[in-house]
């Protein structure tokens, strides 16, 4: 089904339906997927100057701030956290300011040259730094948190995702992404594999009338 909000949500929203529609077709497999969308944004993160340009936001550091801290609603208690896909180490740098629990902050990122750049930046960190892939990367311990996004992998594997990253934690945080406040699409996708939403938060999106930054919870 055509989504009618796309051009609404993500700007590299069309790159990214090229790949998955690559993958659907067969023209790539699955490490194709994965080494074109790093293709799109590794470079751009690469190339910001600012942290939260290195995390894939764009303006300002309020807009960083209102489009993001709300991550922080998931959190509530004391633990570790797991940033997965954390790019530069910025949004688990900002959560521990973000919330008043106090958390141990772990970064994972598919890229050496992100994790490398975490590293660089946090390196009183660097050790809880990782590189590797969500899907097989085996973790080294269990966290209490753990943040991710769906859109790190092709579409047939999110459910696989999800559950293979709740196997590691007590609480799996997803997004932040982008919805019409009308729609639900990700918690409906999500309740068909016969899990229960245990909290969200959302925030209207100030350029994109209509459009809601979002972050859901589940509890394993």
């Amino acid at each position: 089904m055509t989504d009618p909000h796309a051009h609404l949500k993500d700007n590299s929203w069309r790159e990214l339906a090229r790949i998955d529609a690559d993958l659907e077709s067969g023209a790539i497999d699955e490490e194709g997927w994965h080494r074109r969308a790093a293709g799109i944004v590794v470079p751009a993160y690469l190339a910001s100057e600012t942290p939260w340009g290195q995390s894939g936001k764009t303006g300002t550091a309020a807009d960083w701030e209102w489009s993001r801290s709300h991550v922080a609603d998931a959190i509530d208690r004391v633990g570790a956290f797991l940033d997965v896909g954390c790019a530069n180490g910025y949004l688990m740098e900002c959560l521990t300011r973000w919330t008043p629990f106090a958390i141990e902050p772990y970064g994972l990122d598919i890229s050496p040259e992100l994790a490398e750049l975490a590293g660089r930046r946090l390196p009183h960190w660097a050790d809880r730094i990782f590189v590797g892939n969500a899907l097989s990367w085996e973790a080294p311990r269990r966290f209490t948190f753990v943040r991710t996004g769906l859109d790190y992998v092709p579409a047939a594997r999110r459910r696989e995702l999800v559950e293979r990253l709740l196997g590691c934690c007590e609480r799996l945080v997803v997004g932040i992404f982008n919805e019409h406040e009308t729609e639900r699409t990700t918690e409906e996708e999500i309740e068909t594999w016969g899990l229960e939403v245990a909290g969200r938060s959302a925030r209207p999106n100030r350029w994109k009338p209509g459009m809601e930054y979002r972050v859901l919870w589940i509890d394993a």
